[in-house]
């Protein structure tokens, strides 16, 4: 009887941290999505608080930390125009550590002129407090044909 009573407590656990689990997979989706729209309104006030004080940002021409990436942002060298997502997957760590890849076409102003560029971006958020911050924004790029591994 104590096996069993162990077993079912065991599956009851398991299925609340899946069912948590998968929670928080579609908090994070949701919280890029919206990145995505605050990056292409220039909205620098909704980005200076999901970016972390720490967090990078990784992109073709080089990488820097959060002022730099708000500045680019703001002035409009480089404008993130439309991100139109293609693909999306989430692993979550725990209760406070998420990482997103998400496939895009991103159409963006940059020197002078509108680019499309195919990107896989990576995302690292942790929880703090109540929020979640970006730690991390990497842009690689792919082909069109590149799949993300679920």
């Amino acid at each position: 009887m104590r096996t069993l009573l162990i077993g079912i407590f065991l599956i009851t656990l398991g299925v609340s941290c899946l069912a948590q689990d998968a929670s928080i997979e579609q908090e994070i989706k949701e919280l890029s999505k919206t990145k995505w729209q605050w990056m292409a309104e220039k909205n620098v006030g909704e980005l200076t608080s999901l970016f972390h004080e720490k967090s990078k940002f990784v992109h073709m021409s080089g990488s820097w930390k959060k002022d730099r990436e708000l500045e680019i942002i703001e002035t409009g060298s480089i404008w993130y125009k439309k991100a139109d997502v293609h693909d999306v997957a989430v692993e979550v760590f725990g209760n406070g550590t998420a990482v997103l890849w998400n496939r895009i076409t991103l159409i963006a102003h940059v020197r002078g002129n509108d680019v499309s560029n195919e990107f896989t971006v990576t995302e690292f958020y942790k929880k703090q407090g109540d929020n979640w911050k970006l730690l991390n924004l990497t842009f690689s790029k792919v082909r069109d044909t590149h799949k993300i591994e679920h």
